[in-house]
């Protein structure tokens, strides 16, 4: 017994101790589970605790004046820069997800996850110009190799009409249907549209599938050429209203129905027109005929030509060569 009484002494004059080095301390009692060996909690605290909570305090509104800095103007290089700031794997895994398009899936939510890029449809739209016209011209050069007839010469034009196209597809297209979901949103409430740079890039990730399609129209096989083209065609069309879907289906079901049907229309028209423009064969060569001798009517008589005047094959009458070969024999006269 002395010896617990003598160790809850000794606690409670550490805790006086405690107590009188740091006046602004604070005691906490346990009086209700005290034990003859129970001991006393102290809960020290000093001013340095508060100086810690204002640091706390001033970062926390530097965080939020940060979060509040005015964003730089849309003719600046500083707002389009952070379009551009996407490292490598977050471009392949938005590829991924316009290649592999699943329903239920929204490739807005679950790939772009509120952060549009531009550095990916930029780079797609420009591969899948220049693989179209080199694809294009490649298509024609072969072609002549198995048909001599058909005359092949370098088209560099259709690089500036595929780069023309695909751009404006890419941009305008978008341009036209987020300002329709912006007007419907005027009348349904609930539309819900997704923001034009989001469109942008929903509709550059969903061309990536045409570029090895193009490289595949090289096989000179038709019909294994137009399955390439659909599955291409399924594929990025189905991207395309799986994403769409979620923002038209808060509409009456007319409009949605009208909306996703041009979507996919406009989508078949680029890619026939990209089919029938970059790999469609050049005619043959015209090659005119040889000329053919046509008998005259017994009506017309010629008239008789002398065998004199019959021409050699070197352009000279046979009385002229007969001439010159009796010449040199005729003995010469002298006065």
């Amino acid at each position: 017994m002395a010896a617990a009484d003598e160790l809850a002494f000794h606690e409670f004059e550490e805790a006086t101790n405690l107590l009188a080095e740091t006046p602004e301390a604070a005691t906490t009692s346990r009086s209700e589970q005290l034990t003859p060996q129970g001991h006393v909690a102290v809960a020290v605290g000093s001013g340095d605790s508060y100086g810690a909570e204002d640091e706390v305090e001033e970062s926390d509104k530097t965080a939020l004046l940060q979060e509040e800095k005015q964003q730089p103007g849309f003719w600046t290089f500083g707002y389009y820069q952070s379009f551009f700031d996407v490292d490598t794997w977050q471009v392949l895994d938005r590829i991924r997800g316009s290649l592999l398009p699943r329903p239920g899936h929204n490739f807005v939510r679950h790939r772009l996850r509120n952060r549009p890029d531009l550095y990916g449809p930029f780079w797609i739209c420009a591969t899948l110009a220049f693989v179209l016209a080199i694809t294009g011209n490649l298509t024609l050069l072969l072609a002549q190799r198995r048909d001599p007839s058909i005359h092949y010469s370098p088209q560099f034009h259709k690089v500036t009409v595929a780069g023309v196209t695909i751009y404006c597809y890419a941009w305008l297209v978008p341009l036209a249907l987020w300002g329709f979901l912006r007007w419907r949103q005027g009348v349904r409430e609930r539309l819900g549209p997704y923001t034009f740079l989001e469109t942008v890039c929903v509709y550059g990730y969903s061309l990536f599938v045409f570029i090895p399609t193009v490289v595949l129209w090289l096989i000179p096989v038709p019909w294994l050429q137009w399955l390439f083209g659909v599955l291409a065609l399924a594929l990025s069309a189905a991207g395309l209203v799986f994403t769409l879907w979620p923002v038209v289906r808060e509409d009456t079901r007319l409009a949605a129905a009208v909306l996703l049907s041009v979507v996919v229309l406009l989508h078949a028209l680029l890619a026939l027109g990209c089919k029938f423009y970059f790999f469609q064969p050049l005619p043959p060569a015209h090659v005119a005929p040889p000329p053919r001798a046509t008998a005259l009517p017994p009506s017309i008589l010629l008239p008789p030509t002398s065998p004199w005047s019959v021409a050699t094959p070197d352009g000279q009458s046979l009385q002229a060569q007969h001439e010159r070969t009796l010449l040199p024999a005729l003995p010469t006269l002298r006065p």
